[in-house]
């Protein structure tokens, strides 16, 4: 004979295939929304990364040649260490984008990128070579006019067409992103809805395996709750009767506890008060300690303090020294500025804009000079205060001590109080404890008859309850049979 397949057995495996149905879902997700992410990912690292990169590429070149106009300008050699290294950057720049690039197109605009760099390059380096000689100012400008200038418009527009054909892959790589996230979407959708009618399919069958599960049982609880409640109807009637015996041994044993009680009262009242009187001379202990430990910790603040004011007026010294020297640089470099005046001087027109610029820089030496004056004076007030809150802090460190001499006089009193308190403590206790012995020996009678009284109570009230719940039993096994046969005529 096969077995019979119970209610739970079907509702496990009802549960089993929704849970099935529900990973399936889930991971079709999984797989959709990481492949989304995979994609999004290389969008923002991969072309985004190399748009900026690119966009960077202008800044260098912009760099490079503000370098070699200064140089030429100037004629200081620093700024052709800054162009050599601007020039760096940007053919670095270069190799991150050729590396970076798939395209054979891309790496093709790049080879002309590198080309037109060079070309860049030499001719601008032709025209600083010509500075470096000392051809006329007019005709460097010429040169530079004519050869680099030209050179640098053709490396701009091949930046400009580079940065193009990148913005272009980044848009599609986008646009391709959004297309498998719109796909995966669909998917998961579509699996969400497969799933959920073979879950309404499955909700239905169970429903009718339990409706014919459910009339069988049905008659089988009406029966027992009839013999239920019988035998409850006995049990309360009993526990009436020992409810009744157990009241009057309770109002008994009250009276007894009340008296155990009032002498149990005031003995603890004595035992509370000795516990408050060593109480408060424990605070005042504790305060004590407290206080001392506070002082013991401003006397460190006040230590420490004067080692940080004698670093500061070291450090006020180191600073008095680097003053002299910015202040004999500034001599020098207002030196300097009235010997290059005079020289543009002489120079005529052509040294004419050189002269604006050694009078600007005497100006500026000037400021310089007066402001470390202006430095040195307030170095020297930081001194004068530094010593003044020494001396006030060492008065301080003294009064600190005799306040710490003072509290020990006061703490050693305190332990002698907290020891005849704790003496008169121990005293009141052993009176409580004697009180409480008697005190708990009634309570525990008074507690042995409650809880047989509660017991009593309970047993009563369990018998009227289980007497209700039988009735109750009853009233809905014969609902749910009309319910059960409703359904199934329905």
């Amino acid at each position: 004979m096969p077995r019979r397949t119970t209610f739970s057995q079907k509702v496990a495996a009802g549960l089993g295939v929704a849970a099935v149905l529900t990973l399936a879902v889930g991971a079709v997700a999984v797989g959709a929304l990481h492949s989304v992410v995979e994609s999004k990912d290389e969008v923002i690292s991969v072309h985004a990364q190399r748009l900026i990169n690119t966009e960077r590429l202008r800044v260098d070149v912009e760099r490079k040649t503000a370098a070699s106009r200064t140089y030429l300008l100037t004629g200081d050699q620093t700024y052709l260490q800054q162009m050599a290294q601007a020039r760096a950057v940007l053919l670095a720049g270069i190799d991150r984008l050729e590396r970076s690039s798939a395209s054979s197109n891309a790496r093709a605009m790049l080879a002309d990128l590198r080309a037109a760099e060079a070309v860049h390059q030499q001719a601008a380096d032709e025209v600083n070579e010509m500075r470096r000689s000392g051809v006329a100012q007019d005709v460097v400008v010429k040169a530079f006019e004519d050869n680099p200038a030209p050179k640098r418009a053709q490396l701009d527009a091949d930046i400009d067409a580079f940065t193009a054909l990148v913005d272009r892959e980044l848009r599609t790589a986008r646009q391709e992103a959004t297309d498998m996230a719109t796909r995966a979407s669909i998917l998961v959708m579509v699996m969400g809805v497969v799933a959920t009618v073979l879950a309404t399919v499955l909700a239905v069958l169970l429903g009718r395996a339990l409706n014919r599960q459910i009339g069988t049982v049905v008659g089988q609880v009406q029966t027992s709750s009839a013999e239920l409640e019988a035998v409850a109807n006995q049990q309360a009637t009993g526990a009436k009767e020992e409810a009744t015996a157990m009241s009057e041994i309770t109002t008994t044993i009250n009276e007894l506890l009340a008296t155990s009680r009032q002498i149990a009262d005031g003995a603890q009242r004595v035992a509370r008060i000795a516990d408050d009187t060593a109480g408060a001379a424990r605070v005042g202990e504790n305060t004590i300690e407290q206080a001392n430990e506070s002082i013991a910790a401003i006397r460190g603040q006040v230590d420490l303090i004067v080692r940080h004011m004698l670093e500061l007026g070291a450090k006020s010294q180191q600073i008095g020294a680097v003053l002299d020297i910015v202040s004999e640089l500034a001599e020098q470099t207002n030196i300097l500025a009235i010997n290059a005046t005079i020289e543009a001087t002489s120079a005529g027109e052509s040294g004419r804009r050189f002269a604006v610029v050694a009078d600007e820089i005497r100006k500026l030496a000037d400021r310089v000079s007066g402001s470390a004056k202006e430095i040195r004076g307030l170095i020297d007030d930081v001194r004068g205060a530094v010593n003044t809150t020494v001396m006030a802090t060492e008065t301080g460190s003294k009064a600190v001590d005799a306040g710490m001499r003072q509290f020990g006089d006061v703490a050693a009193t305190f332990d002698q109080i907290t020891g005849l308190v704790t003496t008169t403590t121990e005293a009141a206790r052993e009176i409580e404890l004697s009180t409480k012995q008697q005190s708990t020996a009634v309570e525990q009678v008074n507690v042995a008859v409650v809880d047989v009284a509660q017991a009593t109570r309970a047993t009563e009230a369990s018998s009227t309850q289980t007497q209700q719940t039988a009735a109750q039993l009853a009233g809905l096994s014969l609902d749910l049979l009309r319910l059960v046969h409703s359904g199934a005529g329905k």
